[in-house]
């Protein structure tokens, strides 16, 4: 009869579960299920086992057959000895057989230098500052924090979010009007429905057609038409979106989706005669504002662009995250929503809290109360604002014919290139192992006018160390003026 066993020695530190079974003797049936455990990959190379006599306790047998068993494995290869760092599982330069090795996943594959806009500097995490502001949190927190938890969010966050939004990007809530998720694409399903929405992927609380700017995220596009809501593209130019077209679209929308700090991703603010005009239609026309705070933090040339949603609470829905700012991985985002709809937001997530970590909302809260959360983005404010210059500075030295735009604000910027150029400059970045996206790729597909020739260079995503090398090597893959060499 097969016997189970669970090591849980303190010396250890681990659980090791075995199953000694078949015929012989204990010696041969450890042998047996040692062999085992490493060839389906239960015991990966490196692994230290338990000491003898631990082993031995946990299995009710000798303690020298346990040191037989061992040696017999390390005579074999399966095992190696070493005086002082115990027995461990040894290296192999192959898999054993029939355990599949998976493939290295496109994601993977990351370019020498990588200039691809959407997301910080992951070396600039404040580990010390979260973790002090974890250890605080987790040391007040009352019981009951550890238990399902309220789909609207940890009542210390949204304390902390009203007052930090409303102080940084003039907003008008109180921490009844927000409601936690994981970031604007939970925030997309939870008002229009879709898979991954909350409680059961619902129809969500808000209906399409859903007016966009004809420059943005593919991803949100994907979201709202998988939702059934249809989107419609509103022309860019240099003020933003062209909120006068509202009402010359094909068919009446429901719904605005803007980025009115920093239009993602051709750059600049809306502007103030436009994000007026975007709340007299929503209050005539009963609809809704889904404003994206993109980069509101990150200003370098002159004060913040305040939030559209303080000129009306009651139209728009304000949304955010900590993806910027402190880390994608940090999977922490917020709605500031209309008083009609946080009751139907909170239903649509489910009675159960799936998306965000009650420990991370207790230890952002901190963090911002506490002051780190502020120190935090201004000192990524001036990093990021050094690293734009530098940029612009070896564009004007190395490519003067290169216009670069929306570097007011933001963690990228946008290379307006010659006509006819950006296929060719996103292929030969690509071939000398430069991470960038064509201005293209982000065009709805229903917009009327072709955009123009672009790169879209993210200047916070190398680490330190590496961004000069990066801005170098983009350099050298630009094309040159017209009339000049080819690439």
């Amino acid at each position: 009869m097969a016997e189970s066993w669970v090591n849980s020695a303190e010396r250890i530190g681990s659980d090791l579960h075995l199953e000694l079974s078949g015929g012989g003797s204990r010696r041969a049936a450890l042998s047996r299920a040692l062999r085992a455990a490493v060839q389906d990959g239960r015991l990966t190379p490196g692994t230290r086992l338990p000491p003898y006599r631990s082993l031995a306790a946990d299995l009710g047998i000798a303690r020298n057959t346990v040191a037989d068993a061992y040696a017999e494995l390390v005579a074999e290869g399966w095992l190696t000895a070493r005086q002082g760092s115990g027995t461990r599982v040894a290296e192999r330069a192959a898999p054993p057989p029939g355990v599949r090795v998976p493939k290295r996943s496109a994601a993977a594959a990351r370019p020498a230098h990588n200039l691809v806009q959407g997301q910080p500097d992951t070396g600039s995490f404040p580990r010390t500052a979260w973790l002090a502001a974890a250890r605080r949190a987790l040391t007040a927190a009352p019981n009951e924090a550890f238990g399902p938890g309220d789909p609207q969010g940890r009542i210390e966050l949204r304390r902390a979010l009203a007052g930090y939004l409303a102080r940084a990007r003039g907003v008008r809530t109180t921490p009844e009007r927000i409601v936690v998720c994981s970031g604007f694409a939970h925030a997309l399903r939870l008002l229009f429905g879709g898979p991954g929405g909350g409680g059961g992927g619902g129809g969500g609380v808000l209906r399409g057609p859903v007016a966009v700017e004809a420059h943005g995220l593919g991803f949100h596009r994907s979201l709202l038409d998988a939702a059934k809501a249809r989107t419609l593209p509103l022309a860019l130019d240099e003020h933003g979106a062209r909120v006068e077209e509202l009402t010359g679209l094909p068919v009446p929308v429901r719904a605005l989706l803007l980025t009115p700090a920093h239009q993602f991703p051709t750059g600049g603010p809306l502007h103030p005669g436009r994000r007026s005009a975007a709340v007299d239609w929503a209050r005539t026309s009963g609809g809704l504002i889904l404003e994206d705070d993109y980069d509101g933090e990150f200003r370098y040339d002159r004060e913040p662009v305040g939030a559209v949603q303080g000129l009306d609470p009651e139209r728009v829905v304000y949304t955010g995250s900590v993806s910027k700012s402190l880390s994608p991985a940090v999977r922490l985002g917020w709605m500031v929503l209309p008083e009609h709809l946080v009751d139907a937001v909170v239903t649509a997530k489910g009675e159960r809290e799936a998306w965000a970590s009650v420990p991370d909302q207790l230890t952002l809260a901190d963090l911002i109360d506490s002051g780190h959360y502020d120190r935090h983005v201004r000192r990524m404010r001036q990093r990021y604002r050094r690293r734009r210059d530098h940029l612009v500075a070896a564009l004007a030295e190395n490519a003067p014919h290169i216009t670069v735009t929306g570097i007011a604000a933001g963690l990228h910027a946008v290379l307006r290139l010659p006509p006819g150029t950006e296929a060719s400059a996103v292929k030969a970045a690509a071939w000398q192992g430069v991470g960038v996206e064509g201005l293209s790729d982000y065009r709805h597909p229903a917009a009327p006018d072709r955009a123009p020739d672009g790169l879209v260079v993210g200047y916070a995503t190398p680490p330190e160390h590496a961004y000069a090398a990066a801005v170098e090597a983009l350099c050298r893959v630009l094309p040159p003026p017209p009339g000049g060499p080819g690439l």
